[in-house]
């Protein structure tokens, strides 16, 4: 028998959380457990991605090996490299219908870390927010549920509404990211309008969801730590919010409104103890949808990108097929790493809040938004971007993030459509940042202000092919000159920018108009390039901007 099928006594682990309860809450069959170390518990203290750190160790985390899949004989070596820098498993993709390679599996045995594979169908989005999610989970229930006053663990986030509302002296409900009531202490004859509504509706409604939005308390609440006061208002009494966080992701509120009665001195450290406490079960609720979301973004994907079948993808959403609709497109800066993905995750839930049916997608560098609007109503969409423009400036060291606005179009099955030039909309907002001539590029746009600089980028797309299977002067000049830095290409860019104009060409690469024309010669001569030619100069300038 081998090593593998003796199983020895379990040595206590050394971290509090084993692998074994982590994965006790996949109940959607996300991760498969391939191997796991027989001698002892498998404790685990945190989860990294890809080669995140790479000189750092990895002190019993669990990585997430981004690079070939189980059945590749050559991801024994990411397996092993993660052990040696002290992981305690290692997370490959799936293979649908293909064993993992035997070389994986020994690398793994010798080396004495779990192996687990992914399924194919999940993502490696979803896969680290579902173990970072069962991994908080896990480490409160192993710490304790200490309540605001005695123990709420048999009631749950009903009995924990109830223990804040009696610390606070204020009505409370607690709700998820999308507004939905996910528990409430008792109704007192004085509760305003608003929390009899939204506790019968079971949400918030939206009317007033987009009076928060506009008055900025939403901005605050994504991105603030602490309790939140909001002032009475007419027949809205006082309140005071806090959102409930784990780690940096927001999984929902907590709402104390004064109701008649006086909040009580300690109303603001109550709620901050009650956020800490119903972090777990917010975790817990965000689990147990984590089947539905996944198959909500699968659908939400086929949308977008017009894969699949695109009435059923609708039907899963919830949409209407023949309804008109939009979609922005959302992008951070590629290397704006952590600071990048708080503004999109901030942005997205910004997004979902804007309008009750707004289906929202988070990618690794960007977020789509999927906007059901009224016919013609392009305005509707660019104040959304409007919208998520500023918040993202708003944030406190925030990464650049650009939005484009695609078109309305008249039915949900075109929405992938109005994303391929909502995604166009952004790559002139990029182009326009990296050109420098203007001195506030904008961050944000529909199609009608980008103009013709989309039609060109269909355009360059179109001819890429043909030029990079093509062959002659001007390929050479190209190809030989940005091997050796791009000096001459920049140099052609600027004169063809300038309508053949030497001196203002000159002016924009701050060289002397002698040495352009240096330049100008050099191309004639050393790659036989006739630059008066029409028809070479077409392909000079397709040249240029297709090297970027």
């Amino acid at each position: 028998m081998t090593r593998r099928d003796v199983p020895e006594p379990e040595r206590e682990p050394q971290s509090g959380v084993t692998l074994r309860e982590i994965l006790a809450f996949d109940d959607s069959g996300t991760l498969r457990l391939l191997i796991a170390p027989t001698d002892h518990v498998v404790g685990v203290r945190g989860v990294a991605v890809g080669d995140e750190g790479q000189a750092q160790p990895l002190d019993r985390r669990i990585v997430l090996a981004v690079g070939p899949p189980a059945s590749s004989a050559s991801a024994a070596g990411p397996v092993r490299e993660a052990a040696r820098r002290g992981a305690c498993a290692v997370v490959l993709r799936d293979t649908e219908g293909v064993p993992a390679a035997p070389e994986v599996l020994a690398a793994a045995e010798e080396s004495g870390i779990a192996l687990l594979a992914r399924a194919a169908w999940a993502d490696w989005t979803d896969t680290a927010t579902l173990l970072r999610s069962a991994l908080s989970y896990a480490e409160a229930g192993r710490t304790g549920e200490t309540a605001i006053t005695g123990d709420t663990s048999a009631g749950g986030l009903a009995a924990l509404a109830s223990a804040i509302a009696e610390n606070t002296g204020g009505s409370i409900t607690i709700e998820d990211t999308r507004f939905r009531v996910l528990a409430h202490s008792a109704t007192r004859p004085e509760a305003d309008g608003v929390r009899r509504s939204t506790i019968l509706g079971g949400r918030v409604p939206e009317w007033r969801v987009a009076e928060l939005r506009r008055s900025g308390i939403l901005r605050a609440l994504w991105t603030s730590r602490d309790v939140i006061h909001r002032a009475a208002e007419g027949d809205s009494p006082e309140r005071l919010i806090i959102a409930v966080r784990s780690g940096s992701e927001v999984l929902g509120s907590i709402w104390a409104a004064r109701d008649g009665r006086v909040l009580s001195a300690q109303a603001a450290d109550a709620l901050r103890r009650g956020a800490e406490v119903a972090a777990p079960h917010l975790v817990q609720h965000r689990l147990r949808e984590s089947g539905a979301v996944r198959r909500r973004n699968h659908a939400l994907r086929g949308l977008l990108y017009g894969r699949g079948d695109r009435r059923t993808h609708a039907w899963s959403l919830g949409l209407p097929p023949d309804a008109p609709c939009a979609v922005l497109v959302a992008e951070r800066d590629g290397a704006a790493g952590a600071s990048g993905d708080r503004v999109l995750d901030v942005l997205a839930l910004q997004a979902s809040s804007y309008h009750p049916s707004a289906r929202v997608l988070r990618e690794r560098d960007r977020l789509l938004v999927l906007l059901p609007v009224e016919r013609d109503q392009d305005r509707e969409v660019l104040r959304l971007a409007r919208e998520l423009d500023a918040l993202a400036v708003s944030m406190p060291g925030s990464a650049p993030v650009r939005v484009g606005a695609g078109p309305v179009v008249p039915t949900t099955l075109r929405a992938a459509a109005s994303c391929e030039e909502a995604a166009l909309v952004v790559r002139v907002l990029r182009n326009r940042a990296a050109d420098g001539g203007e001195p506030e590029p904008p961050r944000y746009a529909g199609a009608a202000e980008v103009g013709a600089s989309l039609d060109v980028l269909r355009v360059l797309d179109a001819v890429r092919p043909v030029w990079e299977a093509g062959s002659g002067p001007v390929h050479d000049l190209v190809r030989s000159d940005l091997a050796t830095g791009g000096e001459l290409v920049r140099s052609l860019a600027a004169y063809f920018d300038a309508s053949g104009d030497v001196g203002r060409a000159a002016r924009k690469l701050v060289l002397h108009p002698n040495t352009l024309r240096y330049r100008l010669r050099r191309a004639r001569e050393r790659y036989g390039v006739d630059l008066d030619d029409p028809d070479t100069r077409l392909l000079i300038t397709l040249a240029v901007r297709l090297s970027g």
